[in-house]
Parts: structure tokens; sequence; C-alpha cells
């Protein structure tokens, strides 16, 4: 690793700890889904959060969006949801 990377990725992973200290409280006992969650966005990838109602999902994506800075969008899967909605 170059020495160029190395401040990047430490301010990173300092952006990454804030980030689980802030979401964390929010979710007791789900540090794995925070985890993840984080992994995804991070990446660049998807995830799907799939769950029984009241189990926090929707309240899990919209504190990731505040506390990164983000914006996000809610979309319910229904049986006649079609690519382009």
């Amino acid at each position: 690793m170059t020495d160029t990377l190395v401040p990047a990725i430490e301010a990173l992973g300092a952006r990454l700890q804030q980030a689980r200290a802030a979401i964390a409280p929010r979710f007791i006992g789900q540090e794995r889904v925070v985890d993840l969650s984080l992994t995804a966005l991070l990446s660049g990838g998807h995830a799907l959060l799939v769950g029984l109602p009241g189990l926090g999902k929707t309240r899990l994506v919209d504190t990731l969006a505040t506390v990164m800075g983000l914006q996000s969008n809610r979309i319910q899967f229904t049986p006649d949801l079609m690519p382009a909605d």
C-alpha cells in the first residue's frame, strides 16, 4: 500500500466508526445488520432488507442516510411492481 493511501484509508475508517457510533444506539442488538448495511453502502452495492413489519428496516435506511449525509427513497414491493416503477 502506498503512503498516499494510508491517510485516506484512516480517514475513511474514522468516519465509518463515527457512523457506527451514531447508528448503533438506535438499533440495539443489531450490530451485524448495521455493519452489513454500512458495507453495502460503502462498497457501492445493493442491500435488500427483508423482515417482518416493525423491525426497523425503513428506520435503518433513514438513519444511514442521515448519518452519511445522503438521500433515501422507499419502494413498497407489491406483486404488480414493474421494473420501470
